[in-house]
C-alpha cells in the first residue's frame, strides 16, 4: 500500500486578484501615496515656514535622488520576489525571518497611524471648505463621511480603486503645472533666478530636518511593490512603476517649491509662507487666476488626501493580509473577499480602528492638523523610514552570495550607498523627533516614540520564536508568500531535522 505523503503546508490560502493592474494603475497608487498636491500645499509651505531655508527645492531633488538609490537595489529584489508583503518579505529574505516579524509588527502601526492620521487633515479641510459655503459641519462628520468611501472601496475590485486615483490624480497633477506656470509666469521684481537649486545652503545645522521633512512627503511610493500579486507582469510592472512614482514625486515637489519662492522672492519665501500657511499658494495664484480656478484648487486638494487615504488602506490591508496567510497573523486575516480578490478581514481591520481613533479624539476635542494629521502622519512615517532602512540593508544581504543575474550596481553599490544614506537620515530622525513633534525639551515625546518601534519590533522577534518553537512548518512559509509549496515543504523537512538535532533554539541553514 502506498505510504500518504505529509501534508504540505499550504500558504496561500486565498488569493488576492491576479493581473488587474497595469504600470499606470500601480503608478497611480504609488503618487497617490505620496500625495503631491498635499505635500506642495501643506508640507512644502510648513517647512518654508518652520526652516526658513530657501533651500527646500534642492532639498527635494537630494532625496528623490536617495530614493531612487533605494529604489534600484528594492525593485531589483522585486524581480525575483513577488508578495503583498513588501518590506516585510524582503526583510524576510534578506536578514531572517526573525528580523522579517519584527519589521511586520513596525509595518502594521506605521502604515496604520499613516492613513488614519491623514483623516485627520481630510475632515479639517473639508469643514473649512463647507464653511466658506455657509455650512457649518464639524472635521468628524466630514472624516466619516471619507472613511464610509474608503471602507466601500476598500472591498472592492482593486482595479476599481485604481480607475478613482487615476482620475483624481490627473487632475491634481494638471491643478500643480498649472499653478506652477502661473507662479513662474509672475516672478518678483520680473526676474526668474534658479539660486535655489544651488546646494551650498545644505551645508547648514538645519539640514538634518530639512531632509527629514522632505523625506516625508515621499511615504507611499513603496506602495507599489504592496500590490505586486495583482499586478500584470509583476516583475516589470513593479520596478518601472516605482521608478516612475519616485521620479514624478520628485520633479512635482522639488518644481512646485521653486516656484512658490520666485513668485514671492527667494528672500520673502519663508515670511509669506510664515503668514499664510496652507493657503499660500492659493495666495499666490488667486490674482492671476479666475476664482473658479482657485476652488478647484482647494477641492483636488481634498481628493488628493482621499486618494492618499485609499492607497495607505491598500496598503495596511494588504499587509495583514499577507501575515495572515502565512501564519503570523491568525489565519482569518488571509482570506479574500470571494467576488473582488479584495483582503477581507484586513480591510475591516483597518477601517474598524480607523474609526474608533477618530471617535476618540473627536470626544477628546483635540486639534485634528496638529494631533491627528501632524501627530500621527509624522508617527507612521518614522515607522515607514525604519522599514526603508532596514529593506535597503535586506537587498544587500539577498544578493551579497549569489547576484541572480542583477549587475553590481543594482545588487551592491546603489543598495550600499542608499543604507549609508538612510542611516544618517534615520539618526537625524530619531534625534530629532521632538522638533519634528513640536514638543517640548522636557516631553516624552522626544523619545517614546522611536522607543515603542523598537519594543514592538523585539515583540515581533520574539513571536517568531515562538512560532519557529511551536509551529515550524508555520515559520518555514513566513515571507514566501505565493513561492510553491514544495519549496516550503523541502524547507520545513530541513527545518524539523534541526529542531530534532539541537530542539533549544537550533540555529543551523538560513533558519534565523
Amino acid at each position: 500500500m502506498e505510504r500518504t505523503k505529509p501534508a504540505e503546508p499550504d500558504i496561500v490560502t486565498q488569493a488576492l486578484a491576479k493581473n488587474r493592474l497595469g504600470i499606470p494603475s500601480v503608478v497611480f497608487f504609488g503618487v497617490a501615496g505620496a500625495a503631491p498636491l498635499t505635500v506642495i500645499i501643506g508640507s512644502i509651505t510648513t517647512i518654508y515656514a518652520i526652516i526658513g531655508s530657501t533651500a527646500v527645492p534642492i532639498a527635494y531633488v537630494v532625496v528623490a535622488g536617495l530614493l531612487s538609490l533605494f529604489t534600484v537595489g528594492f525593485v531589483a529584489m522585486s524581480r525575483h520576489i513577488v508578495n503583498t508583503g513588501a518590506f516585510y518579505s524582503y526583510i524576510s529574505h534578506g536578514l531572517g525571518r526573525m528580523v522579517g516579524v519584527g519589521a511586520a509588527f513596525v509595518a502594521l502601526p506605521a502604515y496604520s497611524l499613516m492613513q488614519i492620521g491623514l483623516f485627520g487633515l481630510f475632515g479639517s479641510a473639508a469643514s473649512g471648505i463647507l464653511a466658506a459655503l455657509g455650512f457649518s459641519v464639524p472635521w468628524y462628520a466630514c472624516a466619516v463621511a471619507a472613511w464610509a468611501a474608503v471602507t466601500v472601496l476598500g472591498l472592492l475590485w482593486v482595479d476599481l480603486s485604481g480607475r478613482v486615483l487615476a482620475v483624481l490624480l490627473v487632475l491634481e497633477i494638471g491643478i500643480v503645472l498649472i499653478y506652477d506656470l502661473v507662479m513662474v509666469g509672475n516672478p518678483a521684481n520680473g526676474e526668474v533666478t534658479f539660486s535655489q537649486f544651488s546646494p551650498a545652503p545644505l551645508a547648514t545645522p538645519v539640514v538634518g530636518v530639512l531632509l527629514v521633512l522632505a523625506i516625508a512627503g515621499f511615504v507611499g511610493f513603496e506602495a507599489t511593490v504592496v500590490l505586486s500579486e495583482e499586478a500584470k507582469d509583476p516583475k516589470r510592472t513593479i520596478a518601472r512603476a516605482t521608478h516612475i512614482a519616485v521620479v514624478l514625486a520628485g520633479i512635482l515637489c522639488a518644481i512646485s517649491a521653486w516656484a512658490m519662492s520666485v513668485n514671492t522672492g527667494p528672500d520673502q519665501i519663508a515670511a509669506k509662507a510664515a503668514e499664510h500657511r496652507t493657503d499660500l499658494v492659493f495666495t499666490l495664484v488667486g490674482p492671476h487666476l479666475p476664482k473658479f480656478m482657485v476652488d478647484l484648487g482647494y477641492i483636488l486638494f481634498l481628493t488628493s488626501v482621499f486618494a492618499a487615504l485609499l492607497a495607505f488602506h491598500a496598503a495596511v490591508s494588504r499587509y495583514q493580509f499577507a501575515l495572515g496567510r502565512e501564519g503570523v497573523l491568525p489565519a482569518a486575516w488571509g482570506r479574500t473577499h470571494p467576488r473582488t480578490g479584495a483582503p477581507l478581514l484586513g480591510s475591516i481591520t483597518q477601517s474598524v480602528l480607523a474609526i474608533i481613533v477618530l471617535s476618540a479624539y473627536a470626544l477628546a476635542g483635540a486639534d485634528p492638523l496638529v494631533y491627528v494629521f501632524a501627530w500621527l502622519t509624522t508617527i507612521g512615517g518614522l515607522g515607514v523610514l525604519i522599514l526603508m532602512w532596514a529593506a535597503s540593508a535586506a537587498v544587500i544581504a539577498f544578493f551579497v552570495h549569489k547576484r541572480r543575474g542583477e549587475n553590481i550596481w543594482r545588487a551592491y553599490f546603489a543598495p550600499g550607498l542608499a543604507f549609508l544614506l538612510l542611516t544618517v537620515v534615520l539618526a537625524a530622525t530619531c534625534i530629532g523627533f521632538g522638533e519634528l513633534l513640536q514638543v517640548s525639551g522636557d516631553s516624552p515625546f522626544q523619545w517614546l516614540i522611536p522607543v515603542c518601534y523598537l519594543a514592538v519590533g523585539v515583540i515581533g522577534i520574539v513571536w517568531a520564536l515562538i512560532m519557529r518553537a511551536a509551529r515550524p512548518e508555520v515559520y518555514a512559509a513566513i515571507g514566501r508568500g505565493s513561492d510553491s509549496r514544495s519549496t516550503v515543504a523541502a524547507e520545513t523537512q530541513e527545518l524539523m531535522r534541526a529542531l530534532h538535532a539541537d530542539p533549544v533554539g537550533a540555529r543551523g541553514g538560513q533558519y534565523y
